[in-house]
């Protein structure tokens, strides 16, 4: 894929919706986990019927986790609420909030520098974007990348080579 193809740029506003509506879906899933295991421990059925009956305190535990999570996702909807979306300069360096195009001799890939919820993989305006965070081992490389940098990605038979091609 050439750099013509590349000119029409990603909306990051739309990127950032589909983040939110993502995350948004998966707390509300977290939320009624939470709830269900909640009502589960507490429920006058689940009162242990001996020492070594654990369903409720294990029921307990398990919507101690999920309520800690639906924390946790409601912390990343907040950073990314806020999260700046500056328009790229070409010869700016990649941060939190870059869409970054890499390029191989056989494939072409987007990532979407985000402060949380690397690994997410979304699909906005035909085009296949995966959020990576500055933690993870591809994010380190990309984190203050320059256009026509080369960054070494995991591959069939070894590391592939990719060249970064645009950032927005």
């Amino acid at each position: 894929m050439g750099q013509a193809s590349l000119a029409a740029g990603m909306d990051k506003a739309r990127l950032r919706t589909a983040i939110l509506e993502k995350l948004q879906t998966e707390l509300e899933t977290i939320t009624r986990a939470a709830l269900t295991s909640r009502d589960e421990a507490t429920h006058e059925e689940s009162k242990p019927e001996n020492q070594y009956d654990m369903h409720a305190q294990e029921a307990a535990y398990l919507a101690e986790g999920q309520a800690r999570l639906a924390a946790e996702l409601n912390e990343t909807l907040a950073l990314y609420n806020a999260l700046q979306l500056p328009a790229w300069a070409t010869t700016a360096p990649v941060s939190i909030g870059a869409v970054v195009t890499l390029e191989s001799a056989q494939r072409t890939a987007r990532y979407f520098m985000g402060p949380r919820s690397g690994g997410m993989e979304l699909t906005v305006d035909g085009l296949e974007i995966t959020v990576v965070t500055p933690a993870s081992p591809l994010g380190r490389q990309l984190l203050g990348a320059k256009l026509n940098a080369v960054v070494q990605l995991p591959g069939r038979g070894g590391s592939v080579a990719y060249r970064v091609v645009n950032v927005e």
